[in-house]
């Protein structure tokens, strides 16, 4: 099994806390869902604006992944906004690659649906 890791860190003018509720403790009423998925929490931590998650079963690994392991931070920034910083790893089933064109396009939906949860914070202000 290999692993390929990817980091995409995306600016908003949301406050830290606000955007950390909407993208994680909000986000099964906010972010649109794989026709299924089942994920694992591998981490909360509410005072710090981080989650960690695991998917472990459904459409999104493809049939080609383990499993994928997401690490977001919310990190404030001086302007009163704050970044969104990702980390997701793709763990592929036995000697399957993933070209960057794939990878590219996980970054793009990663940044379409932050951004749109962003646009609807602002609009829902």
């Amino acid at each position: 099994m290999g692993a390929i890791t990817y980091d995409i860190e995306i600016p908003s003018s949301i406050p830290a806390a606000k955007m950390f509720k909407a993208v994680v403790l909000d986000a099964d009423t906010l972010i649109p869902k794989y026709k299924s998925a089942k994920h694992r929490v591998d981490a909360l931590d509410t005072e710090n604006l981080t989650h960690s998650y695991t998917i472990v079963e459904g459409d999104a690994l493809a049939g080609v992944l383990e499993s994928i392991t997401y690490h977001v931070k919310i990190v404030p920034t001086e302007d009163g906004g704050c970044i969104c910083k990702n980390r997701s790893i793709y763990h592929t089933k036995g000697d399957v690659e993933i070209n960057e064109e794939k990878i590219k396009e996980g970054k793009e939906k990663a940044m379409q649906m932050f951004k749109a949860i962003e646009a609807y914070l602002q609009a829902n202000a």
